[in-house]
This record gives structure tokens, sequence and C-alpha cells, in this order.
């Protein structure tokens, strides 16, 4: 009688991690064991990463800012009090965006 190996659902889920490890290194994408642990690591990364783009790129965006600001002869953090006094809803990413693409657009925000 041969062996029982787990069958068809099993084979499944293998084949699954191994799938999901094709395009690592070595044994890391052809051992199931291996492949499951680097699997398991770069979910980890993966989830960590769509938390922490969010902050490199508001800091981005900030150091845009404050560029910019500083090329019109103010500071960022004193901009961004004056433009929440004056009920300017732009968030960073579009104060951002105007001080690249708009500097005469961003000077009359500044002033504003």
């Amino acid at each position: 009688m041969p062996r029982a190996k787990r069958g068809y659902k099993a084979r499944r889920r293998r084949n699954r991690i191994l799938k999901w490890a094709s395009g690592f290194r070595g044994k890391r994408s052809k051992c199931h064991a291996a492949a499951n642990e680097s699997v398991q690591h770069a979910w980890l990364h993966m989830y960590r990463s769509r938390k922490q783009r969010k902050r490199d790129f508001r800091a981005l965006w900030i150091q845009r800012i404050n560029a910019a600001a500083r090329g019109v002869g103010v500071s960022y953090s004193k901009l961004i009090g004056k433009l929440g006094k004056a009920n300017v809803t732009l968030n960073r990413k579009m104060l951002a965006e105007i001080a690249i693409s708009d500097p005469v657009a961003f000077a009359a925000i500044a002033n504003a």
C-alpha cells in the first residue's frame, strides 16, 4: 500500500507558495520550506512598506514646500500656519505640485 502524501489540497497549498516565491533567488524559489519563510517575510515587508510609503511621500512634499517657501522668503511652518488662518484648504501634496509646476502661483498662494 503506498504511503499517504496528503493529496491535492496540500499540493495546491505548496504550489501556491512556490508561485508567490517565483523570482526569488536560488533555493528560496524552489524548496517549499525556504520559499514559505521568504514569502512570509516578503509579506511582512510589504505590509510595513505600504504604511512607510505614505510617510515618505508626506516628508517629500514637506521638503519641496519648504524649499519653495524659502525661495519666497518664509519658512515652511510659518507658511502652513498662515495658510491655515487664511482658510486655504490645499493639502501638502497639491502645494508641492504647485510649487514644482507653477512657482508664480505658489508665490501668490504664499503671499495670500
